[in-house]
């Protein structure tokens, strides 16, 4: 596989005018190999920085109308950093799509709408509350919203007329996205048939789609957590602050500690504690847990996820728990 190492673009000030990329930043990381006379070398960031570059443009040069997940979380934060590198200096070609579950943290929709304004994006926001309003969708018991997004999904997918979805997925997070491509066909229902799966020879990508379906495009396919958090330090990206110790008011259920928000209440006999915690991930704030931690800083949350052994969602995400196969089981009626 070619691996060609992007150039970062940076001003006066030595910072990429556009991402706010540090001029020492993964393209300057190259390394020579011992004995090889100057022969240059990527490293593991920038290979897979190149190679998830080379998705994106890929997909923008094939697909009439991509269109990029964003939540604020983490993965797609990274995402549209590289979008931003990937057509720099000209803006980013394709909209944002964010699924509103009208559950979530305030500090994660706050810098959503910074980032979009920031770098002049054109934001659609499809709804849960809405379609809850006018009786589409109805309260889950258990009162998480994270599994009713599909519906919404699917449908801003058909009225945008998109034919490429970019998501955040990585293949070590769960077993069913481990199944997937880094283009992954849907139906004209939005759905995904993990026996349907295309080879995926080198670099060698296929776009090909009738007339309704549509291709998910993941281009952190062969990124972990670690290698997210990586980037993260390296490029200097910022994050909203949820992501880094702080105290907040939780419970703890099924052994996950839960904010108290309006929209996660503690049962009878969940005693709530304000303790020193972060999250791993970001999702509908009544089914993600937070973790104790201490790091504060982005160096800190390298060192805690060098360590750890279980992923994010394995141990943050209690939609996930529902059953053995509930990411599957969701995907293949078109989750992300």
């Amino acid at each position: 596989m070619t691996i060609t190492n992007p150039v970062t673009i940076t001003d006066h000030t030595g910072t990429d005018a556009r991402t706010g990329t540090r001029e020492a930043d993964v393209s300057a990381q190259t390394t020579t190999a011992p004995g090889t006379a100057g022969q240059r070398r990527l490293t593991q960031l920038q290979a897979l920085e190149s190679e998830a570059i080379h998705i994106i443009r890929e997909v923008v040069a094939e697909f009439e109308r991509p269109v990029l997940l964003f939540s604020g979380g983490k993965d797609s934060v990274v995402m549209l950093h590289l979008a931003a590198k990937a057509f720099w200096p000209a803006p980013v070609p394709f909209p944002v799509l964010h699924v509103d579950t009208g559950h979530n943290f305030p500090e994660v929709l706050a810098y959503r709408d910074e980032t979009v304004e920031r770098l002049g994006l054109r934001l659609v926001v499809a709804r849960v509350q809405d379609y809850i309003d006018d009786g589409r969708l109805r309260e889950r018991a258990d009162g998480t919203r994270n599994p009713l997004q599909t519906q919404p999904l699917l449908d801003a997918i058909a009225e945008g007329r998109f034919d490429a979805v970019f998501g955040g997925g990585r293949r070590d997070e769960e077993k069913a996205r481990a199944k997937e491509r880094v283009l992954s066909l849907r139906d004209e229902f939005g759905q995904w048939d993990p026996r349907n799966q295309r080879p995926e020879l080198w670099n060698l990508y296929n776009g090909r789609h009738r007339p309704g379906e549509h291709v998910r495009a993941f281009p952190l396919s062969n990124w972990t957590e670690l290698d997210v958090w990586q980037y993260i330090e390296t490029e200097g990206i910022e994050l909203p602050s949820l992501y880094y110790a702080h105290d907040r008011a939780v419970y703890v259920r099924d052994g996950m500690l839960l904010a108290d928000t309006p929209y996660s209440r503690p049962r009878e006999g969940e005693a709530v504690h304000v303790r020193t915690v972060r999250y791993r991930t970001v999702g509908d704030a009544s089914c993600t847990g937070a973790v104790e931690s201490d790091a504060r800083t982005v160096a800190d949350v390298v060192r805690e996820v060098s360590a750890t052994r279980l992923t994010e969602r394995g141990a943050t995400r209690a939609d996930d728990r529902l059953s053995e196969a509930a990411m599957e089981d969701r995907k293949k009626e078109g989750y992300f």
